[in-house]
């Protein structure tokens, strides 16, 4: 799907969307949902930063798999609205995090990288997934990556009763 009719859709039925996204990735434990047309996309859990509740956002994720500890890269485009994502604020106050990718699962730390950090991997982030390019063109603020360093793998029994 190009850009624009990514957008499109984001703004129209985008809502609904990602919600049912969301239940089917966790109904099937991230078998289905994990792979799409545009690219892997992960399920992050962060703290609320106001509520102190979890929230968890799918989102489009590069995966970096030539570091050890593993690290995913997703952006805060929003879509290229004038607001930050909410889920890139409550890492701004609370860094770590749990991402499923498919089907395991990670307590990890996130870390909203500067403009020098942003500078050395956002060519490689726009090549591998142009849309993020595209919503910096929508919005005035500054669209920040964001490095999702893996602390360690959390089993599935242990899910429900990790604390982030």
């Amino acid at each position: 799907m190009k850009p624009k009719n990514a957008v499109r859709l984001d703004r129209t039925i985008g809502r609904w969307v990602y919600k049912f996204h969301l239940f089917i990735y966790r109904l099937t434990f991230g078998l289905i949902g994990h792979r799409t047309s545009q690219g892997p996309v992960l399920l992050l859990t962060t703290l609320g930063r106001k509520s102190g509740t979890l929230r968890t956002t799918p989102l489009l994720y590069m995966p970096d798999e030539s570091t050890d500890p593993q690290v995913f890269y997703v952006v805060g485009s929003n879509g290229g609205r004038p607001n930050a994502p909410g889920w890139i604020l409550n890492l701004g106050d609370h860094s770590s995090c749990v991402v499923q990718a498919g089907r395991r699962s990670y307590l990890a730390v996130g870390e909203v990288l500067d403009d020098v950090a942003k500078a050395e991997i956002w060519p490689e982030l726009t090549e591998y997934y142009s849309g993020w390019s595209y919503y910096e063109t929508l919005t005035n603020r500054e669209i920040h990556p964001v490095r999702l360093k893996v602390v360690r793998t959390v089993r599935r029994d242990e899910k429900k009763s990790v604390v982030i």
